[in-house]
């Protein structure tokens, strides 16, 4: 006791210093960003920092920078001509989209499929097709002011944006079309956000004249015939840019922040914080990626995304992402730690609020070639052998072919055409499920995937496996149970009748055991009293 006695002030003083000195570093972790707080010693690879709210930017409505055309925008072929493609894109049946929009409108009151969901299409802008109908909608142009009295995010000089939003709900209007969108009721809510044939007006020309001195000309409608007989998918005739892209080619995919283009990923943010405050749309489809080498670290941009993203997916918003296109400038990850990428991809390197989506091709149903691996990859789906809308304005018809650079014809394919596929299913699953949140759709998607044989049935390459929107729209989620459409009554089992034979000898012979075991009991209570009282009766007569 005297001990403690003789410690007890300088305990006390010892206790009045701590506290004082976590006073005054309080302040100074506070100030530091969460992200900084909690960073692991050799940095960030294939898990991102937590969120940094504060990085979220303002909506400034506009373009970064200032924006001048340097090429010609797609338009249609010298000849005049549509194609006809007639047969129904090889991922259309391999997904039964027909029957899973059979099952959509079968279960809404206003038998359509997808109505009344808004799908955000962040990309090259949506030229107005009239296989939209009415459900094309302006967003915001964040490339350039708009020309010839188009709304802002209605015009498309890159063609990407278009065939991207076809893949989503496009709805042709002749029967004899065997192509049609994911969800062909839904609108599309268009954001020109980047363009490859605009780029900083310091570093570019007038664009250049075509041979009949007008605006120069590339077609997505080659002439007819020609869709029997495409480029080949590497070389020859092939483009080297845009989404048409395999190991080894210099340029691919829809790169923000690409040197000489127009598109960052500062203005991607703004845009996601401009539908998070809508409130009208419901699924985000961004077939735009930035691709760099993994260093561990996180970019000032890529807090802008992140922190955007989060903000859009706490307002209920699904937000679907390709997975990226493998280039020279954005290698494989093939390493042997998955979780150490050597590349990162952004926005899906934020796999916490975004489903990105790899690509699988046509003859094996494999991952292509093209898809970039990562542990951060959600889904996949088709993106070979595309066909979609042709972006070219004044076109009525589809097209298979994209034309980069000018005249440089290539496949449509690529993880940009398999996001949309994506897309399109949760604005089925949240036109039929509409008490689900996004989180859970997103779930839904996940789960009724076709599992990879992989531990835990996930891997880098598909991720949960190839989308299954039959599955994604009528299975039963044990996680889902009170938030689903009441379910049928259960019918009786048909059981044989009862048996009619009389109890009474089954009574009888358990009464008559009970009667033995009761006397049983009776006797072996007495023998033992008259044991334990005989020894006292001997003694006493002795005695």
């Amino acid at each position: 006791m005297v001990v403690g006695r003789r410690f007890g002030p300088a305990r006390r003083t010892t206790t009045a210093l701590l506290t004082g000195l976590l006073g005054v570093l309080a302040p100074l972790g506070a100030a530091l960003p969460a992200w900084a707080q909690t960073a692991p010693a050799d940095g960030y690879w294939a898990t991102p920092p937590p969120v940094d709210e504060s990085k979220r930017p303002a909506d400034e409505g506009k373009p970064d920078k200032n924006y001048t055309q340097t090429k010609g925008c797609v338009q249609r072929s010298t000849l005049g001509q549509n194609i006809e493609i007639k047969n129904r894109p090889w991922g259309q049946e391999y997904l039964q989209i027909s029957k899973a929009q059979d099952i959509v409108r079968a279960a809404t009151p206003d038998r359509s499929a997808g109505g009344g969901i808004k799908v955000a299409v962040i990309d090259t802008g949506v030229t107005n097709h009239p296989w939209f109908q009415n459900r094309l909608e302006s967003g915001r142009d964040y490339v350039a002011g708009t020309t010839r009295g188009q709304k802002p995010g209605l015009e498309d000089c890159d063609g990407h944006g278009t065939e991207v939003a076809g893949i989503i709900a496009a709805k042709p209007d002749n029967p004899e079309v065997g192509f049609v969108g994911v969800a062909p009721d839904a609108t599309i809510v268009s954001f020109r956000q980047l363009s490859e044939n605009y780029g900083p007006a310091k570093e570019t020309a007038a664009p250049p004249a075509s041979s009949t001195g007008g605006t120069p000309s590339s077609s997505t409608n080659p002439p007819a015939g020609s869709e029997t007989q495409l480029p080949p998918s590497s070389g020859g005739g092939g483009s080297s840019e845009g989404d048409h892209t395999s190991p080894g080619q210099t340029n691919g995919g829809r790169q923000l922040e690409k040197e000489g283009t127009a598109g960052t990923l500062k203005t991607l943010a703004e845009i996601l914080v401009r539908i998070a405050d809508r409130g009208d749309i419901k699924v985000v489809n961004m077939s735009v990626d930035n691709c760099r080498t993994a260093d561990g670290g996180i970019t000032a941009g890529e807090q802008q995304v992140q922190a955007a993203i989060h903000y859009a997916a706490s307002k209920d918003i699904v937000i679907v992402a390709a997975a990226g296109n493998v280039t020279d400038k954005c290698p494989q990850n093939d390493q042997p730690d998955v979780k150490r990428p050597k590349t990162i991809v952004t926005p899906p390197w934020f796999a916490d609020d975004v489903l990105s989506v790899g690509a699988i091709e046509e003859k094996t149903g494999s991952v292509a070639p093209f898809s970039v691996h990562g542990p951060w990859v959600g889904v996949a789906a088709p993106g070979t052998k595309i066909i979609s809308l042709d972006p070219a304005e004044g076109s009525s018809g589809l097209a298979n072919l994209t034309f980069e650079s000018g005249d440089k014809a290539s496949e449509i394919q690529g993880t940009s055409f398999a996001a949309p596929y994506v897309a399109g299913l949760a604005a089925l699953v949240r036109a039929k499920y509409p008490n689900l949140s996004a989180k859970q759709v997103v779930n839904r998607i996940k789960e009724t995937a076709q599992h990879p044989a992989a531990p835990g049935g996930r891997d880098q390459f598909v991720g949960a496996g190839v989308i299954d929107p039959v599955a994604a729209l009528t299975q039963i989620l044990p996680s889902e149970v009170g938030n689903m459409a009441p379910m049928p009554s259960q019918q009786m089992a048909q059981l044989p009748p009862a048996n009619d034979r009389s109890s009474t000898p089954v009574i009888v012979a358990l009464a008559g055991t009970a009667g033995g075991v009761v006397a049983l009991l009776i006797t072996v209570f007495v023998m033992r009293t008259v044991r334990r009282t005989r020894p006292a009766e001997t003694t006493s007569t002795r005695r």
